[in-house]
């Protein structure tokens, strides 16, 4: 981010869907904590604070909750780590929980009545096509290194992990494709060029209505210059359908994260990611790639059912497709998910989930010797992120990746570059590995230079957590509270 002279990955897509849902004549001001520190001011000027958080955020959220508390104003909670456990949480004097289509206007109506109850549920999963669009004006644009959009909630798929079908349902519930248009022409008007991140929980969950899209989607790039480069998260069934991908690449999609988990069928089946086991993975990436998407994967260890062999069976994996961008973890139990109630019921749960991370943190009892999976996780992350390792793996999807995305060249991009063969080229112990990626790219993929400088910049990011992860030793991983999140 430093070299896009950015504060954060993305913006709160979730608070400034809420803000729009809020009654139009409140007064409403956003503090993003990824991108400035809540002052006591705000909370001065504030009646009520409406706070969402991650279970990542957990302990930044309950700072927050207390300050509000400490200042005599109403707190109001709701998101992913107060609607998976509220009891986790003090000081809240209203839960508004689950999906806030259904629960923000009945806290709403009863808050006019002066009856607002202390919790708000519900099982119905609403009609988003009705979801209003964010509000864009309460952030500043150029904080952040991506925009975000939702067309789609809830996945067709039931991985025994995954707490997505807990919070939003197998029935993916789409948008009209208008209404996303809508969105982007709101993004648009507000002057935003770039990456834009399309943050359904399955892209093509909903295959019928992604094609009903895309067409629409491709047109509006086109007609406009293609002012938004997208990425997505999808399923690997993504790879079995060559008129969708075709479709993505025309919409001007350039990256698409896959949760891959394992290259163990025996894993696949036992956490029940069907889509994946059975078939031909390294064919599937390689496949996507072709299409012009480069592809980001998913990884974990720690299932039941893995050997001493899996950490160098995945390593391989992802060396031999270039996958450059591996956000590998071991397995977490997150609450309300199919894999908390097993082990919840084999005495195996150790406490809560600390989300995704990078410490080898473990809330479970796992079947592999404890010390022996922290020490191959370690080791796992160590060497995808060697220089040398990492820099290969650029040159792998290289070879397998077709540039498909138009790209407007902008002056922060260019200063990307000049900043990178400075503090690359020049300065760091990557310079070598970096130059020869720079000038094997200028000769022999012309089109995919700007990816190769973003890898290289990311590269920075890896070397870091890669250093972390090899001076940590078994027992500190699995006792440390302190955690580093790879980005998704």
């Amino acid at each position: 981010m430093s070299f896009v002279a950015r504060k954060a990955s993305f913006p709160p897509l979730g608070l400034l869907t809420v803000a729009a849902l809020l009654p139009p004549d409140w007064e409403k001001r956003l503090v993003d904590t990824n991108t400035r520190c809540l002052a006591d001011e705000d909370l001065a000027w504030a009646d009520m604070v409406f706070v969402g958080a991650m279970i990542v955020q957990e302990k930044g959220a309950k700072a927050i909750i207390a300050r509000a508390r400490a200042a005599g104003k109403t707190v109001v909670a709701g998101g992913p780590v107060f609607t998976m456990q509220p009891e986790q949480f003090e000081g809240v004097d209203h839960f508004v929980l689950d999906e806030a289509e259904v629960t923000l206007p009945a806290f709403l109506a009863d808050l006019e009545r002066g009856e607002a109850k202390p919790m708000y549920t519900s099982d119905v999963r609403p009609d988003i096509a009705r979801t209003p669009i964010p509000l864009w004006s309460l952030i500043r644009l150029k904080d952040y290194v991506a925009m975000s959009v939702q067309f789609s909630r809830g996945c067709p798929f039931d991985c025994e992990f995954c707490d997505i079908v807990a919070m939003n349902g197998r029935v993916v519930r789409t948008k009209a494709p208008e209404q996303l248009l809508a969105e982007l022409d709101a993004l648009y008007a507000a002057g935003w060029r770039g990456q834009l991140f399309v943050v359904d929980d399955n892209f093509i969950g909903n295959k019928v209505a992604a094609r009903r899209l895309l067409p629409k989607l491709a047109a509006w790039q086109k007609a406009r210059r293609y002012p938004f480069i997208l990425f997505t998260e999808a399923s690997m069934n993504l790879a079995d359908d060559e008129q969708l991908m075709s479709m993505m690449s025309a919409a001007n999609f350039s990256r698409v994260f896959l949760g891959i988990e394992s290259t163990s069928a025996e894993s696949l089946y036992e956490c029940g990611k069907l889509q994946n086991a059975g078939r031909d993975l390294v064919e599937a990436v390689k496949t996507i790639q072709a299409h012009g998407m480069q592809v980001m994967g998913g990884f974990i260890v720690g299932f039941d059912n893995d050997s001493e062999g899996v950490f160098d069976a995945q390593i391989q994996f992802i060396r031999h497709v270039g996958i450059v961008v591996a956000l590998v973890v071991v397995l977490s139990a997150l609450p309300k998910t199919r894999l908390w109630k097993r082990l919840e019921a084999e005495n195996r749960l150790l406490g809560n989930s600390a989300g995704c991370d990078t410490t080898g943190h473990l809330n479970f009892v796992p079947r592999m010797d404890r010390e022996l999976l922290i020490a191959g996780y370690q080791r796992m992350l160590s060497t995808l992120y060697s220089r040398e390792e990492y820099y290969a793996r650029i040159h792998t999807l290289l070879r397998h990746y077709r540039h498909t995305a138009r790209n407007r060249v902008s002056l922060t991009e260019v200063w990307a570059l000049v900043q990178s063969m400075v503090r690359i080229g020049m300065l760091s112990r990557s310079r070598f590995l970096y130059w020869k990626l720079l000038i094997s790219t200028l000769f022999t993929h012309m089109r995919a230079l700007s990816v190769a400088v973003e890898l290289a910049i990311s590269g920075l990011h890896f070397e870091r957590i890669a250093a972390a992860a090899h001076d940590r030793t078994p027992h500190q991983a699995s006792n440390q509270e302190s955690r580093v999140a790879l980005p998704a």
